[in-house]
């Protein structure tokens, strides 16, 4: 009974939570990376088993049986890029260690004011860009169920202003004994971030009506914090055999913190253990509502669109595992997004 009160509550929340758009920090620790789950449209809680899963569930790498790398490229939005990188060293029966890089750079920009709103190409020029490290650590505590969990350090940076935070990330995955997959995790469970630096000094004048005081005692403008894009997913996939052919058919439940639930859904084609093609749908069933008061309540689909995938897997002669993929996503008012893997196994 105390179980069933509690799922009950759970599926209470994930159907009827409130919106909290635009009340959290770090926004680039939602951007998902891998060109394979992108193209199995983000639903990869449960399929889990490639570097990247670092990302989605850290509990995955436990099934990895070899040192693993992965990198990952994306010209992002508005002439930004983002990168992850990771790496996964097994160590046998101590379990499975994981290490992540994830980074969001711009090029320089020029200082505007409303004094200078435009300057000339001399002028004095800013940029921007995010990072987050992590380190994991999986195992299996049976031969059907793994755990593992990471733990990051993030910073966001602009000008001269900084924001630096911790968070850890925690999931689970479990196979049954008809090859379901069921996978879990939390993603992002830290503190506050708020920004900080020398463009908040300032000289205050305790007392502009004393004349002969000190006009210019050093003070400091208090920002906002704001929490952690917090995320739940759940997760369930299933492989298919076709005598050298495979179909997995993935599905994710998503409960974020700062937007409506919505589904995951991707499969992947894969041909000989050689060649991939993957299409998926993110943010299914994702609707942003809001009152007007002239139209009455609106609602918002995603941006997201269809996803698109493709990939081929090659040993090298003596060498390590090589695997290359793409990904191609619609997104909406900014057309689309492309994104390229490069992994080897050694």
């Amino acid at each position: 009974m105390k179980n069933a009160i509690i799922y009950s509550m759970l599926l209470i929340s994930f159907v009827f939570s409130q919106n909290n758009v635009a009340t959290t920090s770090a926004a680039f620790l939602e951007i998902g990376p891998g060109a394979r789950s992108l193209g199995m449209g983000s639903a990869y809680v449960s399929v889990a088993d490639d570097p990247s899963t670092l990302y989605w569930n850290p509990a995955g790498i436990a099934n990895l049986s070899r040192p693993e790398v992965q990198s990952f490229y994306s010209p992002w939005l508005v002439e930004t890029q983002f990168y992850y990188n990771t790496a996964v060293v097994p160590l046998g029966t101590f379990g499975t260690l994981g290490f992540s890089f994830t980074a969001i750079t711009m090029d320089e920009m020029l200082v505007r004011t409303v004094q200078n709103p435009e300057p000339s190409e001399y002028g004095q020029k800013f940029d921007a860009g995010n990072i987050s490290m992590g380190i994991a650590f999986a195992k299996k505590l049976t031969d059907r169920f793994s755990f593992g969990f990471q733990t990051k350090f993030i910073q966001e940076t602009i000008w001269q202003m900084s924001s630096k935070g911790y968070a850890i990330d925690i999931g689970t995955l479990f196979i049954t004994k008809k090859d379901l997959r069921i996978g879990m995790s939390i993603s992002n469970y830290g503190g506050k971030l708020g920004m900080d630096g020398v463009n908040t000094l300032v000289d205050i004048d305790v007392d502009e009506n004393i004349y002969g005081n000190n006009d210019r005692i050093d003070g400091s403008l208090s920002t906002s914090h704001w929490p952690l894009p917090l995320m739940f997913r759940f997760g369930l996939s299933r492989e298919f055999i076709f005598g050298n052919n495979k179909l997995i058919l993935a599905a994710d439940a998503i409960h974020p913190n700062n937007n409506p639930e919505y589904l995951n859904l991707g499969l992947e084609f894969n041909f000989f253990n050689t060649a991939f093609i993957r299409i998926g749908q993110s943010h299914t069933l994702y609707e942003l509502k809001f009152n007007d008061e002239e139209s009455g309540t609106i609602g918002m689909g995603p941006e997201q669109g269809l996803s698109f995938g493709a990939g081929l897997q090659y040993k090298i002669p003596r060498g390590p595992l090589l695997r290359i993929d793409y990904v191609f996503t619609e997104f909406g008012v900014f057309k689309h997004i492309e994104g390229y893997s490069i992994s080897f196994s050694f």
